[in-house]
Parts: C-alpha cells; structure tokens; sequence
C-alpha cells in the first residue's frame, strides 16, 4: 500500500520522540549533496523568478498570466520506492521530498516553484479528545472509515480538551543533521506543522492551517448522525460544533504563544496545492509570525449534503470565526460552492482564493466571483485517469473554463489523480493542451 498511495489523514502522528541519532553514511550524505545542490540551482535560476513574480500577481488580484499546477503527490509510482538511496527513514523522506519535486520539475512542465531553502515542519503532537478515533484504511487505495466515537448526545460528556506539545529537541536535532549534510548547499528553515504528513522530512502540506472542523466532526459520528443531529438534536450538535471550535482556537493561540508559524507566502501550502506569495502579508523570512500574518485554508466538503442555507446558518459561522483570524483565506476543496459562495464571502472578508471543482458550474461561479477573487479551477480527475482517459472531455473542460474565466485572476490546479495506469507522460501531456488553450 505505502508503495502505491499517500494515505493523507490528519488524525496520523509523528514517529518518535527526543534526542536525533542520525549517522548517515557516505552514500547516503553524496546523495542528499547531489539532490540539494540540483534544487539550490533550480531554486535560483530566472525560471523561478517569474514563476513567483505571476504567482504573486494572480494571488495580489493583477494577474500576467494565469498559472497551472499539477499535483503529482498522490499519483501512484510517480516516485518508485527503488528510487531511493537512503536507507535511514528521516534521511529517505528528505529524499522523498527532493525526488519528487525534481523529477516533477523535469517532466511535467507546469509552474512548480523551488526556494532556496529547505522547508522543515515543527514536530508537534496532539492528545485525543477524550474520544479516540480510530480510522481503517483500505489495502488499494485512499478509502477510510472512521469508527464513530460519538454515537449519542451523552457520549459529549466525554470531550476534553486537547493538550499541545512540540519537540523542540527532536525537531532542532534533525535540522542539525540536514544542516550537517548540505546546509552549505541549501539552508535549511523550520516553521509551521503539517497537519497530514508529519513525520519529519516529508511534509508537502506544511503550512496548510486548516481547521478541518467538519471532517473531524465526520470522524466523530459520520453522515448519518451529522444529518439527523443537525434536525432532532441541534443544540448537542452545536455543543460539538462549540467544543471543535474553541479547540481549534485554542490551537491556533498556543502556536502564535510557541512561536512556531511562520509566514506561508512562499511555496508551501497556502491552499490546496496552491502557493502563498502575495504582496498583502509579510514575506516568507522564516520568522516567527502571528496567524494573521498566514494563508489558512478551510474546506467543507462533508457538508455538501446540507442545503446553502442550514450551511450557511449551522456551520458557516464557525469556518469563519476561525478563518478570519488569519491574514488570507483560501476556500474550498473538491466540494461544489456556486451554491453558497455569496454565504461564504459575506462571512470570511478575508477571502482570497476559491477552490472551482468539477462538481461546479463553472460560469456561475465565474460570474460570481467576478475578478474579486482567485478562480481556482480544479478539473475533473476522471478524465486523464485510469485506463481509458478521456482527452476530449478533458480539453473541453479547460476551454470552457477559459471561455468563462479568462479575464479574472485564474489558476489550474490539478489534484486527486491517483491512477494513471502507468502511462505518466499524461501528466505533461495534460500541461502541454492546458497551456496552449489559455495561450503559454
């Protein structure tokens, strides 16, 4: 399973704890030297410098041009485990990240972005909620079911609050063995956590600041309970609801009090797979920040059973209490929003970028939006997926999204594609029709 899907869950935790006793060998530090002295080029080369500067002004709502990005994360075998060298986890996941972002540089052919830095997320670990979830992953793919710790009104009386702690020593310790590798090649920065992948090294999402209120509420008692308590139950529903909330805010304090944010306008994760580089929030200097000084990105995909307004007036308002008390917002994942965008924009002020999903009606939100706002389209997976793709349907998508679009700031960011039958040169060949569509 590990070889072929990424099993995102922010219900994981790190492995380990304490003291680094990392020795690595010569092979394995000639590699990571190699790896970081490509990136570090890369990272400083005239490419990368445009591609920030447009990324920037799409974000800042005065576009060039607009961007395309493909998320090769989750595709399965775009990095083969007999890729690797290393054979010590925490130097292999270092691996990992410098693998796949280089051989995705060199074959996709879309707007990725290096730093000339390496990003390292703080090891941070969370107690349960007096409840404990337990998810069971499927062998062959991405699927999970929760077991549903809350099944009745009295079992709430359960809840406690979380506690927060980071590791300091661990997290440095590790920072002191890369720094010993090629810190003369590539620095490295530590800042913010990655609330899905975090075991050190690997951390694609390291900067996300999601609150991901309703899909732990999901995890707490599934669809069911969530549609039923919301009619016959509403004031257990919104003590849940008030419980998640303030444990997320409390969350978000006890990082500012920690000093572990850190400004997100560089290329980790402001938004899904999307960059934060915007003139509006202080510059990626890797030092410690205030969550208004961040990107957070909010998502509420298990809602999309509730109707615009029981969104509007039962969940809504706790998004947004927590959105707003970062810089910049970055809303929606794969979930349908031309419903309820105008609820969702009166409520977060500090909205930025909207997530356009497939399940959209592209020119309604266009219309909606209306260059206010970052269209972030995100096409169909289906399409170039499995063993037939579709690249009729494919094409069609993005020219009616450019038919409809073209004149906001707009960017393509292509996520969940998880099977491509083996045949990766789908990638850039997508890339390539995206690009001669919207005229690059």
């Amino acid at each position: 399973m590990a070889e072929q899907y990424q099993i995102m869950s922010n219900q994981l935790g790190a492995s380990g704890t304490g003291r680094v006793d990392i020795v690595p060998s010569a092979s394995e530090r000639e590699r990571l030297r190699a790896l970081a002295a490509e990136y570090s080029e890369i990272a400083q080369s005239d490419a990368m410098k445009e591609r920030k500067a447009s990324w920037r002004a799409v974000r800042d709502l005065k576009p060039t041009r607009p961007m395309v990005l493909f998320e090769t994360l989750t595709v399965a075998g775009f990095v083969r485990p007999d890729e690797f060298e290393c054979e010590n986890e925490y130097l292999r996941n270092v691996e990992h990240m410098f693998a796949e972002a280089l051989k995705h540089y060199r074959t996709v052919g879309d707007d990725i972005v290096f730093e000339n830095y390496f990003q390292l997320a703080w090891r941070t670990a969370k107690s349960d909620w007096g409840v404990q979830i337990v998810e069971h992953h499927a062998d062959d793919s991405m699927a999970y079911m929760s077991n549903f710790p809350i099944k009745e009104p009295e079992d709430l009386a359960k809840l406690k609050k979380r506690t927060f702690s980071v590791d300091r020593e661990r997290t440095l310790g590790f920072k002191e063995v890369l720094e010993d590798i090629f810190g003369d090649i590539l620095p490295i920065r530590v800042g913010n956590v990655d609330k899905f992948f975090p075991d050190m090294g690997f951390n694609p999402f390291c900067g996300n600041n999601a609150p991901l209120l309703t899909m732990d509420v999901f995890k707490m008692m599934g669809y069911e309970a969530m549609s039923f308590w919301s009619y016959d139950n509403e004031a257990a529903f919104r003590q849940l609801l008030d419980f998640l909330l303030d444990d997320n805010i409390r969350y978000i304090e006890w990082m500012e009090a920690e000093g572990l944010f850190v400004p997100n306008t560089d290329n980790q994760f402001a938004g899904p797979s999307g960059y934060g580089y915007v003139s509006s929030l202080p510059d990626a200097d890797g030092k410690p920040a205030k969550a208004s000084d961040c990107w957070t990105w909010c998502e509420s995909q298990e809602t999309n059973v509730f109707s615009p307004q029981m969104f509007s007036e039962i969940f809504l308002p706790y998004l947004a209490e927590y959105c707003n008390r970062f810089g910049l917002v970055s809303y929606g994942c794969c979930e349908p929003i031309d419903d309820r965008i105008e609820h969702i924009k009166k409520a977060v002020p500090k909205l930025r970028t909207v997530s356009v999903s497939g399940w959209n009606n592209i020119e309604k939100v266009a219309e909606l939006l209306g260059g206010e706002y970052v269209f972030c389209r995100k096409p169909k997976p289906t399409y170039i997926s499995g063993n037939t793709p579709d690249w009729d349907g494919a094409h069609e998508e993005v020219v009616r999204t450019w038919n409809a679009a073209k004149n906001q700031p707009l960017e393509f960011v292509v996520r969940d594609v998880y099977d491509l039958g083996g045949e990766f040169d789908r990638i850039a060949r997508w890339v390539d029709m995206a690009k001669k569509v919207i005229g690059l």
